[in-house]
């Protein structure tokens, strides 16, 4: 039987469920040469077991409680305080008081102890779960340290820790309490270490918060600490707080709270020669663990003693990379609008396809743009990405500036200067083609087309190792479309020309983002195609009530075919399966092939489809097609009308009509490369979950999507040698779930820096949320706050506010009025819609889903880019 109570001498690291995250910690840092960790022990969680483990309504309780939702917090705070107020008058089995007593005689029971929860779901490398349990501190006497015991049990069911495992997937009839009983420390000082900077999670700055008295003040938040930042041995910034209150702990037992006079409240906690001390303390602590670590310290007699050791679970993983030394590097999700994890097999397939040197990080990518940085023309790559983020911009610029981050060397302007492209950008030398005339554009519509129905045909013919060789010598077809210097060209002419006009408009006529309305309703974007015909698809279904209730209550099921039997259902099973299959291969987040396509889960569609229904009247596609067509026609005429009247007018009006056609013929084609790449994605990944699902029937794999968590290189293995990694499978599993919770940055560096740029922009209003002005116009309404398309319930005239928009969304596009997201540039997805709809919009908008409620009458700059609360 394992035993009721453990020394932190006993303890070894494969005893997490007998001792929670707290206690295991406690044990493995009491094993550390030179780290003075106050003596204890831990009460088991086979003792809190045996408490608990025959009380019948106990558990029918705690059935209760897995039922809940995270947001039914009216029972989740009924039944929470039943259960505690039944542990708390519980009896302490007879064995548990015997051991605890035999224990606490042997180490002095008359001393003071602190008293501390220890969750088995707690101080894990992916979920802190920090402050969810309770610590009582200064506990003296059996009898007293017995009922503190019963209290640290019921804190498992506090509203707070309920709700955190509910929130974070923890199931709790498998999470158990252990209670650290440890001799007390009564400090002159204490407070935190984070060995990584937690503000700007650079891993080389240690951060301390320092206060005098216990640590309880700090971090209850009754005082504000000292801070003081060590980088390499060497205090970089300090930080003295005026510190009014400490706790200090009563000789009878208990703390107070005491105000401290003039003099102290101002001094600075700890010496230099403290907080050096302290910091190499740290990084010894942290070596040992293998991560950075936020450390509880306290300082007593001048001994440092660490009473708590927990992983920061916060922080963003660096690139992985050979050489770590001083790389910078930028979002690729960013640029593409799908900052959201991506399972393996979605990275490696964009690692096929990428020239760039790319990088992963939590589940993401990242261009390292070291070389380019430290290259000779690093102001011209800096600025463009500024063009399409500004705060990607003044990220870089800040790393530049600092001078001392990355040096010129003669291989770096070599590597640069190699013909390369710039991240996320075209090859260099791509030219401008001479003229303007579409047919350029339908020619390589065609051309794609007929490459794509050609993979269709042929891999069909293809399975086992013979369909990895097949799609790896496609992929360098798609690649060649892709990087098709003409095809670069035609949009490259139309971004240039959109620019120049905005450029000149301003400087000649004081007009500012000219372009916005001249690329409305411009012919073959593939992705404004998309919306209007889902309108389309909508007046198609409108006449039949029956079908409309069936889309109303119908399941995530096969509901075409159940479609079918309705009055309309035959043209409406029809019209649909036509929209699919053009564009089918479509979803949120699709740069990551292992995400559900349209055409895999047609019902993702019917909400968007009702809304049409609901918001619009028939052949509003054509009428809103042609009112954009309208108001770009009068805003040509109207801009050449004013030059004309301007000195040396006729041939300013010329050069301008020039990029006006430049752009209304071949701004809408750059939607086009990433249709035909996903449209390939949609051929690859159906030939691969055919592979994936002969692996299931030979028993290779559980399940057919397992094959996500595993690269292209990896999969082709597995069906090479019929064998897999399960444990690799399951850790992946594991990982993706703790990176879809991450936000990412967009630069970081090699020590894990976060550098998140700024606006600089003076003379905004009061209170107004900076942005990138991406499609010009103002606009008022009602702000609809939404993370996931598929919950998207929108009413013509809202303003859609959200993480990023992709090609995906763009059907919502139909139905809002404005368009605010966190994520985007001038040239994204979402701004060439918010532009050729003629939406008002304002993209990288920082926290904007936090900063705007849903429901909020907000305005949107789309011209002057900012957002204002009303």
């Amino acid at each position: 039987m394992d035993a009721l109570v453990l020394g932190f001498e006993e303890m070894d690291n494969t005893q997490l469920l007998l001792v929670g995250g707290k206690g295991l910690n406690l044990g493995m840092l009491s094993g550390i040469k030179g780290i003075q960790v106050p003596e204890g022990f831990c009460v088991t969680t086979t003792a809190y077991q045996e408490a608990i483990l025959h009380n019948d309504t106990y558990h029918v309780l705690l059935n209760r409680l897995t039922t809940l939702r995270a947001d039914n917090r009216e029972q989740i705070r009924e039944i929470s305080r039943e259960i505690r107020r039944m542990i708390t008058e519980a009896e302490i089995p007879s064995g548990v008081v015997t051991a605890v007593t035999q224990v606490l005689s042997r180490l002095g029971s008359e001393q003071a102890y602190a008293v501390r929860s220890s969750a088995t779901a707690e101080d894990l490398p992916h979920a802190s779960f920090a402050g969810q349990q309770d610590t009582y501190l200064n506990i003296i006497g059996v009898d007293a340290i017995l009922q503190h015991i019963r209290k640290c049990w019921a804190s498992l069911f506090t509203d707070r820790a309920v709700i955190y495992r509910l929130q974070n997937g923890f199931d709790h009839t498998q999470v158990y309490l252990s209670v650290i009983i440890q001799r007390m420390v009564f400090p002159q000082a204490s407070g935190i270490l984070f060995t990584a900077d937690p503000v700007t999670n650079n891993r080389k700055l240690l951060s301390i918060d320092a206060s005098f008295g216990l640590g309880e003040a700090l971090v209850s938040g009754l005082v504000s600490p000292d801070c003081y930042k060590v980088k390499e041995g060497e205090i970089i910034d300090k930080r003295i707080a005026a510190k009014k209150l400490a706790i200090y702990g009563l000789q009878q037992g208990g703390t107070e709270t005491r105000q401290l006079d003039s003099g102290q409240q101002q001094a600075q906690t700890l010496t230099e020669t403290q907080i050096l001390q302290l910091a190499q303390i740290g990084r010894q602590i942290e070596t040992y663990f293998g991560s950075p670590q936020d450390i509880e310290w306290c300082l007593a007699d001048d001994t440092f003693y660490i009473v708590q050791s927990r992983p920061i679970t916060t922080l963003f993983p660096i690139p992985e990379a050979n050489d770590q030394e001083n790389r910078a590097y930028v979002s690729v999700g960013h640029g593409q609008m799908m900052t959201d994890a991506m399972k393996p097999l979605g990275l490696s397939f964009h690692l096929l396809i990428t020239p760039a040197p790319m990088r992963i990080a939590g589940g993401r990518l990242f261009v390292d743009v070291t070389s380019y940085l430290a290259s000779s023309s690093r102001m011209m790559i800096i600025d463009t990405l500024g063009k399409s983020d500004p705060l990607v911009k003044d990220a870089l610029m800040t790393i530049v500036e600092r001078g001392d981050f990355i040096p010129i060397s003669p291989q770096a302007e070599a590597a640069a200067q190699s013909g390369k492209s710039s991240p996320g950008k075209p090859p260099v030398g791509v030219q401008t083609p001479i003229g303007s005339d579409p047919a350029i554009v339908t020619e390589l519509i065609k051309s794609n087309e007929a490459s794509v129905e050609e993979l269709k045909r042929n891999i069909k013919t293809k399975s086992g190792s013979a369909l990895f060789e097949f799609i790896l010598e496609d992929i360098q077809e798609l690649k060649r479309i892709l990087f098709n210097p003409q095809s670069t060209a035609v949009f490259m002419a139309a971004m240039d020309a959109s620019a120049w006009i905005n450029e000149k408009m301003n400087e000649w006529l004081g007009e500012i983002n000219a372009a916005d309305t001249l690329s409305q309703s411009v012919q073959n974007n593939i992705t404004s195609e998309m919306g209007l015909e889902l309108m389309d698809v909508a007046d198609v279904i409108r006449p039949y009530p029956q079908v409309i209730d069936y889309l109303q209550s119908a399941q995530e099921g096969d509901f075409l075919e159940g479609v079918i039997t309705l009055e309309g259902g035959q043209k409406t099973h029809d019209a649909l399966t036509d929209y699919l299959s053009k564009y089918g291969m479509r979803c949120t987040g699709e740069i990551d092939i292992t995400r559900t396509r349209w055409s895999e889960k047609p019902a993702i569609l019917i909400p968007m489809i009702l809304s049409n229904i609901r918001n619009f009247a028939p052949d509003a596609s054509r009428q809103k097609f042609e009112q954009g067509r309208q108001e770009a026609w009068d805003k040509e005429q109207e801009l050449l009308d004013r030059l004309k009247q301007l000195p040396d007018g006729v041939h300013k009006a010329e050069e301008t009509k020039v990029r006006i056609d430049l752009v209304r013929n071949f701004i809408g084609y750059r939607e086009y490369p990433k249709y035909g790449m996903v449209s390939r994605y949609l051929v690859y990944k159906q030939a691969l979950l055919k592979e994936a699902g002969r692996l299931v029937r030979a028993g290779v794999i559980h399940d057919k999507e397992d094959i996500y968590y595993l690269s292209f290189e990896e999969l082709h293995e597995t069906v090479r040698t019929n064998t897999t990694d399960y444990q690799l499978i399951n850790q992946r599993k594991e990982d993706y779930k703790l990176y879809d919770k991450l936000t990412p940055p967009r630069v970081i560096t090699s020590d894990g820096e976060i550098l998140s740029g700024q606006y600089k922009r003076a003379h905004l209003p009061a209170g107004a949320i900076a942005g990138l002005p991406v499609s010009a116009g103002v606009v008022e309404g009602r702000a609809r706050v939404i993370l996931n398309m598929e919950e998207a319930n929108l009413e013509e005239g809202d303003i859609l506010v959200t993480l990023f928009t992709d090609p995906s969304w763009t059907p919502l596009f139909v139905s809002i009025k404005g368009l605010i997201t966190e994520v985007g540039g001038l040239m994204t997805h979402g701004a060439v819609i918010a532009r050729e709809y003629g939406l008002p919009a304002v993209v990288g908008v920082e926290n904007a889903t936090r900063l705007i409620q849903d429901g909020q009458r907000i305005r949107v700059h789309g011209t002057e880019g900012y957002v204002e609360i009303l």
